[in-house]
């Protein structure tokens, strides 16, 4: 029996791309044209002559060193969050039965009802009382200390879909612990694992708090604050400036586009046994 189109699905699917494909529409025909040109044309109009103009007026605008310092802080904690979660989860999984353990995994997990704006004071002391103001050190460390909990939180629903079975087998063979992590978990948890690494990385990319508050310099800068720049007391330079935030979205977007499939994997994992 052949089936009916479903004109409703299509429409709202129709719609849906609209919506999508439009604030991307805006933002390149804005980037590739002058600032005279978009005030002529409007923010819908398409450039007459497109420049790129923008773009380099962007790097002689700092907008490389800001680039440079946000791939720093997200690639570095996206290595602190790879390092320390999944050898917490594996414990956490293998020792659940424990009262402790879930104790001190309850504990951990208090972190998600904590909001950054409510550590913000005491955090902006603590980096001062050390050293590490005006430093991307200081970035790096809260913004890895925020992600955690939800990483581990996703990557512990991963862990528990391996077959118990699994491990007995390679127990049973004399495999020691860090084999059994090694060739077995980290290999079955790759969905989860790369659910981990977008999401830190989209916290670390997009991050503005903890930026805002914890750096002062133009060297200490990422690309959040460094939009800024493009506002003046007269205005704004809105090609400038969506053609910096079209640059600051390659990057986290390539992630996306290699990782989508295992992300999609890992998050069907979170709410495992």
């Amino acid at each position: 029996m052949k089936q009916r189109p479903n004109y409703l699905a299509g429409f709202a699917t129709l719609l849906w791309l609209v919506l999508i494909g439009l604030p991307v529409y805006v933002m390149l025909g804005a980037a590739l044209q002058s600032q005279s040109d978009f005030s002529d044309n409007g923010p819908l109009g398409w450039p007459d002559h497109l420049t790129f103009h923008n773009f380099v007026y962007d790097f002689q605008n700092g907008f490389g060193q800001y680039f440079v310092n946000t791939l720093v802080v997200t690639v570095s904690v996206v290595a602190i969050v790879v390092l320390l979660v999944p050898p917490l989860t594996f414990t956490i999984v293998r020792n659940i039965g424990r009262r402790s353990t879930r104790g001190v995994f309850r504990l951990f997990l208090l972190g998600l009802a904590v909001p950054a704006q409510a550590v913000i004071v005491p955090m902006f002391y603590v980096m001062s009382q050390v050293g590490l103001y005006d430093n991307l050190i200081g970035v790096i460390l809260p913004t890895a200390a925020f992600c955690l909990p939800v990483c581990a939180l996703i990557l512990t629903g991963s862990m528990r879909e391996i077959a118990p079975e699994l491990f007995e087998a390679m127990t049973m063979d004399g495999a020691s612990t860090r084999r059994v992590f090694f060739q077995l978990v980290v290999p079955l948890s790759r969905g989860g694992l790369s659910t981990i690494v977008v999401f830190s990385a989209l916290q670390a990319w997009n991050g503005f708090l903890f930026p805002l508050v914890l750096t002062q310099s133009e060297s200490s800068k990422v690309i959040t604050l460094g939009l800024y720049n493009f506002r003046t007391q007269y205005g704004t330079n809105v090609p400038a400036l969506l053609a910096a935030v079209l640059m600051s979205t390659v990057p986290i977007l390539l992630v996306y586009l290699f990782a989508r499939r295992a992300l999609i994997q890992g998050l069907m994992g979170v709410g495992g046994k």
